[in-house]
């Protein structure tokens, strides 16, 4: 299985931007305020060592459909609730079962519950006509993989153009060659995955390696994801330099991710 799949999932999205940018149709941008998705991540989350991004996520190439009976508007106030630094939001349709829309219904939930919880939008981005449609979102950030636009100048592109909206890029990498890259790009927040995309294999110990190998230097953000869905787990990432840790499947496996998280973020 390789990175091109999720290429080629995006190609009718991309195809359908396009469309719309001949036509004049592309949607305005997003006129409300965007949360600080950096701040968030400089404060722990509850008990927790780290800040937790919490994850709304359907379902997975790894583990198939994994809750599909909870909207994104209902995840979101558990999660928030519960002590959720930021929330992401898989948007991808083929793999994941996401939606873009899950975005807007998202903060919506978090505005009436007065959680203002910033809002990531995770998704596989490489064209800048879908940074355009992300600005029409109320997104406070979005993911760059270095795996997918290994172009410094082009992640530099996409990045400044996030920023041109308000919006924050995390930049993902999964080793050192591409931690290289996204430095070389200017990326401030930096995301280590522990899963391989191309294998799908997690390796959890190699992900703290990196940031003991390469400490985050003076200005960046570090976020642990994939994998990390022990107490122990976020202490360890904690300790090799991480600001944050990204936990999905783990708190939405069983169908209450907010008494998971909360589980969690107690060290239980």
């Amino acid at each position: 299985m390789r990175l091109e799949r999720f290429l080629w999932a995006k190609a009718s999205e991309v195809a359908a931007l396009r469309r719309q940018e001949r036509e004049g149709g592309l949607p305005a941008p997003f006129t409300g305020p965007r949360d600080n998705f950096l701040a968030a991540l400089r404060r722990p989350s509850g008990q927790a060592p780290l800040a937790v991004i919490a994850e709304y996520k359907r379902a997975s190439p790894s583990r198939g459909v994994i809750c599909r009976d909870l909207t994104a508007a209902e995840v979101a106030r558990q999660y928030a609730q519960a002590g959720a630094g930021a929330l992401s939001v898989l948007t991808e349709e083929r793999f994941f079962q996401g939606r873009l829309d899950y975005l807007a219904e998202a903060r919506t939930a978090l505005r009436d519950a007065g959680c203002p919880v910033p809002l990531l939008r995770k998704d596989f981005l490489f064209d800048p006509l879908q940074i355009t449609a992300t600005a029409a979102t109320p997104a406070a950030a979005l993911l760059l993989i270095v795996g997918l636009t290994p172009d410094v100048a082009l992640l530099r592109q996409l990045r400044e153009q996030a920023e041109a909206h308000g919006i924050q890029a995390v930049v993902e990498v999964f080793d050192a060659d591409e931690l290289s890259l996204a430095r070389a790009s200017g990326a401030r927040i930096i995301q280590v995955n522990a899963r391989d995309l191309a294998t799908l294999h997690v390796d959890r110990t190699a992900c703290l390696d990196i940031a003991r190998r390469f400490p985050p230097q003076d200005g960046e953000c570090w976020i642990a994801a994939s994998g990390m869905d022990a107490p122990e787990h976020l202490r360890a990432a904690a300790e090799a330099g991480y600001d944050a840790a990204l936990v999905g499947t783990a708190l939405m496996k069983d169908g209450q991710p907010g008494t998971a998280l909360r589980c969690l973020l107690a060290g239980r």
